[in-house]
């Protein structure tokens, strides 16, 4: 042995085996679509959205209601509790076990967060779906959150926005999760009785049960580009009607030229745009900015209500004058 066998090759040895550096493997991320690798900085300045192709990923349900409301901030609406597996469902895992895990991953206590605060000053109820809960599919919890909401929007008299992303009822609670379409159904309805705006967000995807009740009976339905809506899925429906479907079937542009969808909304546009929205709905004047400056016509109008006089609309150019049933300005 000598000083290059004994010195020299230990410390080569010990030079070749020592470990790599970890690499955090949530650095880049694939989009599904163009498969081109986006920098998760980028990915989350756009909102998720691809910076190659444009494709819309899905959206963690926090994230979304930080981007949504003013200042990105909300107060949580509490859940009513529910019965936790009534039927003693168990497949390959017991139905607790398998809510447990989604609680763990999502923090969530279940597939809905139910939220009050402000978009562009106007108050506003969201209720928005977590996908990664078990596929944001609807049990009864999901039905009292939807509930809930109704009922919070109602008591404030605001406008109830509902943002679905589900693959539909959840099977683990049987008839008691296909319940929950008829009961989140009359709940919307009670909020339009009351006069109160309802509109739908429909992400990626919006199927099933949820889209055969609360999803498409918005009085503004609005999409996110490339979202998946439908009851069954293009695959049964091809093997049922033993047809090829058109290109782009069931995807929200197409719904749009159909007639069930108002409008598609990129994503880094659809606050400004839901704030525009309700604004008109409201006859109200709300900004980017989280204040409201309250319309003329609005004013006009509460004091119509005071006073009992029906009045025609005004003419724009002049900011605030009441206005007789024969457009000239009262005296």
């Amino acid at each position: 042995m000598n000083w290059l066998t004994n010195f020299v090759r230990p410390k080569i040895q010990k030079l070749r085996t020592k470990p790599p550096k970890e690499v955090p493997d949530n650095l880049w991320l694939k989009c599904p679509k163009c498969n081109e690798m986006v920098f998760h900085r980028e990915l989350e300045k756009n909102l998720r959205v691809c910076t190659h192709c444009g494709y819309h990923m899905r959206m963690p349900v926090r994230d979304r209601l930080k981007m949504l409301f003013d200042e990105g901030q909300w107060t949580e609406v509490d859940q009513h509790a529910v019965v936790v597996d009534p039927l003693k469902f168990r497949d390959r895992k017991r139905y607790t076990d398998r809510l447990k895990e989604a609680q763990t991953k999502t923090e969530l206590q279940d597939a809905v967060l139910v939220a009050h605060g402000t978009m562009g000053g106007l108050g506003v109820v969201i209720a928005a779906f977590e996908f990664d809960f078990m596929g944001g599919s609807m049990g009864a919890a999901v039905g009292e959150a939807i509930i809930s909401a109704a009922d919070v929007a109602i008591a404030k008299g605001v406008p109830l926005i509902v943002i679905p992303s589900s693959g539909g009822a959840r099977m683990q609670e049987g008839i008691l999760s296909l319940m929950q379409l008829p009961r989140t159904t009359v709940a919307v309805e009670r909020v339009k009785e009351k006069g109160l705006p309802y509109i739908t967000v429909l992400t990626d995807p919006t199927t099933g049960g949820i889209t055969a009740s609360f999803a498409m009976l918005g009085d503004i339905a609005v999409a996110e580009p490339g979202a998946i809506i439908g009851f069954a899925g293009a695959r049964v429906i091809e093997q049922t009607i033993r047809e090829k479907l058109p290109e782009g079937f069931q995807r929200s542009e197409y719904l749009m030229q159909h007639g069930m969808v108002d409008m598609v909304i990129p994503r880094p546009e659809l606050r400004a745009k839901l704030i525009q929205l309700l604004g008109l709905v409201l006859n109200a004047n709300p900004t980017a900015d989280g204040t409201n400056v309250e319309s003329a016509a609005l004013r006009r109008k509460a004091r119509d209500l005071e006073t009992g006089r029906r009045m025609t609309p005004p003419d724009p150019t002049v900011p605030d004058m009441d206005y007789d049933t024969d457009n000239t300005p009262a005296t």
